[in-house]
């Protein structure tokens, strides 16, 4: 974890620091929680999160979030909670940049694992 100091955080600056889709960053942590942002493009894959709500904020682009009864669709400064247990799929037809926000150690293929699941406490 990076050390305390009294600067703002740029987003701009740490999504110039992300290189990789689908591979979110950990930029503060408040409480037990972890703010991470990440790059997103194309298809996820369809997961829960058993114990846990799952908060997107759209940066830049628009996201889809595809629910098996509908869909919602996330724009630039627009953020949609996804109720814990909830089955989803992330979708984006150009690249999206989005903060999520969730407990530290929450994997983003909740329970699904597979070759999208990214490593936990990276920071950026």
């Amino acid at each position: 974890m990076p050390e305390n100091t009294y600067r703002a955080i740029n987003f701009a600056e740490k999504l110039g620091h992300i290189h990789e889709q689908w591979q979110p960053r950990v930029m503060a942590e408040l409480n037990d929680y972890q703010i991470k942002i990440v790059k997103i493009e194309g298809d996820f894959i369809w997961h829960d999160h058993p114990e846990t709500d799952e908060a997107f904020l759209v940066i830049e682009g628009s996201l889809r979030i595809d629910f098996r009864d509908g869909s919602v669709t996330v724009g630039p400064g627009e953020m949609f909670v996804v109720p814990k247990g909830k089955e989803h799929k992330p979708f984006a037809e150009k690249e999206v940049c989005m903060l999520l926000i969730e407990p530290r150690g929450t994997l983003n293929t909740g329970h699904e694992g597979g070759a999208r699941t990214a490593q936990n406490d990276l920071w950026v």
